[in-house]
């Protein structure tokens, strides 16, 4: 046996399933948001930096994350408001909740110069969006499709409609307003006057009474 072998056969073998130390983790991504309210550019965020702002190795995050790209997905999903609770009352009051949820996105990252870099940031780099896509975007957007196919079995939409794109005829409106139009008021109330409005023409109208 070599020196090497006889070496490696004297550590230890790593323990699997430790549980990741959330106060070390929140650290980092801390740091991370940090190093953006000073202005430092996402190209410029090298683990080395993070480390040291983080004031942890750069062994530590390597535990965590394969690089600053999937830890900068973390870093943006902390940065999102919680997930939305669904009151269950009805589909309306759901479609509230979720479309609340989106306005709140939008005020925080209006007021916060940090969150308007974080996500300003983040579509520069087609594995980040993509990763931000998958694991916030898509899980949102089923949620929404789940709660209008709900509502047209329990007769609260017409059933003859395509709930896909109802889905994006709810969030359109605020989602514009949100991100397009940086001017829009994003008042409170302005969920349930989108979901008011849009369930008027979208309900089943009753059968006339003989």
């Amino acid at each position: 046996m070599s020196l090497a072998d006889d070496r490696t056969a004297a550590e230890p073998s790593p323990v699997r399933g430790r549980p990741r130390s959330e106060a070390v983790e929140r650290a980092i991504v801390e740091g991370v948001m940090k190093l953006l309210e000073d202005g430092v550019p996402l190209a410029e965020l090298s683990i080395e930096r993070i480390a040291r702002t983080a004031g942890v190795g750069k062994a530590t995050i390597y535990r965590r994350w394969s690089g600053k790209e999937e830890l900068f997905v973390d870093v943006v999903c902390a940065a999102e408001p919680p997930g939305p609770v669904l009151p269950g009352t009805s589909m309306r009051d759901d479609l509230v909740a979720l479309l609340e949820q989106l306005r709140q996105r939008g005020v925080l990252t209006r007021t916060s110069a940090v969150l308007h870099n974080v996500f300003a940031q983040m579509k520069t780099s087609p594995k980040i969006w993509a990763a931000y896509h998958t694991n916030v975007i898509e899980p949102r957007r089923r949620l929404g499709v789940e709660i209008l196919r709900r509502g047209q079995a329990n007769g609260e939409l017409r059933a003859d409609l395509d709930v896909t794109l109802v889905n994006d005829m709810f969030v359109g409106p605020m989602l514009l307003r949100t991100t397009l139009r940086r001017d829009a008021d994003l008042t409170e109330g302005l969920s349930e006057q989108i979901v008011d409005t849009l369930l008027e023409g979208l309900r089943p109208v009753s059968s006339p009474s003989a």
